[in-house]
């Protein structure tokens, strides 16, 4: 069996699978954000509950909103202060008396999207979360590549370059980003820099529903904002293909529900990516806010 957990800053979520990638059991306990011991307890305690439950020792596998350090066993987590810095990969492998396989959250809802009988057949596959911030992680022949440092994926900290800056001139700020940086593809193309843009070039705020509503309603001030936010996301996601050269782009997060995407982003990448490239195919995620236990499941499939 293969044991996924999803560790956020509220909850703890172990998901358990079959080698199908069939959902065998689950459950969810709050985080212990301040307490390091009463954390790690909770992975034991779950964990010995699924291994009686389901009378097996299953592989273990952790999802968290952070860096993870492989090379140290540490991670960095601001979500979970308990855990920031502490040596959580050896001491669960300890706790749990079994090997525990640690990645950052986006590079799980990554793995989990690759994983999917859709999508099982290409190679390569870039995860894009456009949600509260931007996050991504990519995976080839079905296992994450993390790098060096555990930042791979970490695309939401790339700098707006002068492309993105040109179509979005001196009208909307340049907002410090929470990795202390200002001018990050985060700022601008989360689910509240979708907002932030549209008041800034309206000069009135709207949740980012209400605009996907007014787009489809055939607003044309919304219009303009979505063309524009449009052009932006083309030029980020043309650096990163220029790099990764994905076959399949998987996007998640709030404004993957923004139906209308998938049917413009082609047309706009089309004037963005290099050279006369074959674009990859594009797809919304399949697996939402169960990616996150179903990917970290899914590190310990290839052993």
């Amino acid at each position: 069996m293969y044991y996924g957990f999803d560790m956020g800053g509220t909850k703890i979520e172990l998901a358990v699978f079959d080698k199908d990638l069939t959902q065998i059991w689950q459950k969810r306990v709050p985080t212990p954000k301040n307490d390091y011991q009463a954390l790690l307890n909770v992975f034991k305690d779950l964990t010995l509950e699924a291994d009686n439950e389901l009378e097996c020792k299953g592989k273990v596998g952790v999802g968290i909103p952070g860096i993870v350090n492989n090379k140290e066993g540490t991670v960095f987590t601001t979500n979970v202060p308990a855990a920031k810095y502490k040596p959580m990969i050896h001491d669960l492998t300890q706790i749990l008396d079994r090997r525990v396989k640690v990645e950052n959250d986006a590079n799980c809802f990554a793995l989990s999207e690759a994983w999917d009988p859709h999508f099982r057949h290409h190679p390569s596959v870039l995860g894009l979360i456009l949600g509260t911030g931007v996050g991504g992680g990519f995976v080839i022949d079905g296992k994450v590549i993390s790098g060096k440092n555990g930042i791979a994926g970490e695309i939401g900290h790339m700098n707006l370059n002068i492309d993105a800056d040109s179509v979005i001139g001196e009208t909307m700020p340049k907002i410090l980003c929470g990795c202390g940086k200002r001018a990050c593809f985060e700022t601008y193309l989360s689910g509240r820099g979708f907002e932030r843009m549209y008041k800034a070039f309206n000069d009135s705020p709207l949740r980012a529903v209400d605009i996907v509503a007014q787009y489809y309603a055939g607003d044309e001030k919304t219009k303009e904002h979505v063309d524009r936010y449009m052009k932006v996301l083309a030029i980020y996601i043309s650096n990163i293909l220029t790099v990764l050269d994905p076959h399949l782009v998987v996007i998640g997060g709030g404004l993957s529900q923004f139906d209308a995407l998938y049917q413009l982003l082609p047309e706009y990448l089309a004037h963005s990516v290099y050279g006369n490239v074959q674009l990859p195919t594009i797809e919304k995620a399949r697996h939402g806010d169960a990616g996150g236990a179903r990917g970290a499941a899914c590190l310990n499939l290839l052993d």
